[in-house]
């Protein structure tokens, strides 16, 4: 009996060192998974934007225009974008390993990040506007600019893979 109760109590105290050890071991992510966190969530907004952006750019190009969608979508994108230095902004990535498109000088020029921003909030709440009119020929030509915002932020912190 004294044995079992010994096998017992050593098998228990070997499940709770090795519970205190997971535990301890797992109080929080490294740096590298907290860049690599950071990355995937600005990723996230972007591909967020993106498709918003998409059915816009469509009609643009010859797609049938619906002057809802392109309201909405507009109206979305002027919601995100404030978004953009915030989670640029969140952890500087450039000395982790992960894949990303962003170009080390995002985090040298947060003040620029914060003015391409609200200007893209700008020119997709003026795009919006046009839209909720309903004139195929004034939304499009309102695109320009709503488009011109992302490029500009693109051509100066992007990595180019057109």
């Amino acid at each position: 009996m004294i044995k079992r109760v010994l096998v017992v109590v050593s098998a228990l105290a070997l499940l709770a060192s090795g519970l205190l050890f997971t535990a301890s071991a797992q109080d929080g992510p490294t740096p590298q998974e907290q860049a690599e966190a950071a990355t995937e969530t600005r990723q996230g907004l972007f591909k967020l934007l993106i498709f918003n952006l998409r059915p816009i750019a469509d009609m643009a190009q010859g797609a049938p225009f619906d002057a809802e969608v392109a309201e909405t979508n507009a109206r979305r994108i002027a919601a995100l974008a404030p978004m953009i230095p915030d989670v640029l902004g969140a952890m500087d990535t450039r000395n982790f390993d992960v894949e990303t498109e962003a170009l080390d000088l995002i985090w040298d020029n947060m003040t620029d990040i914060q003015t391409k921003a609200q200007a893209l909030v700008d020119n997709a709440i003026a795009f919006a506007d046009t839209a909720a009119g309903g004139d195929m020929g004034a939304t499009l030509g309102a695109f320009r600019a709503l488009g011109g915002s992302c490029g500009n932020c693109h051509d100066t912190y992007r990595v180019d893979n057109d």
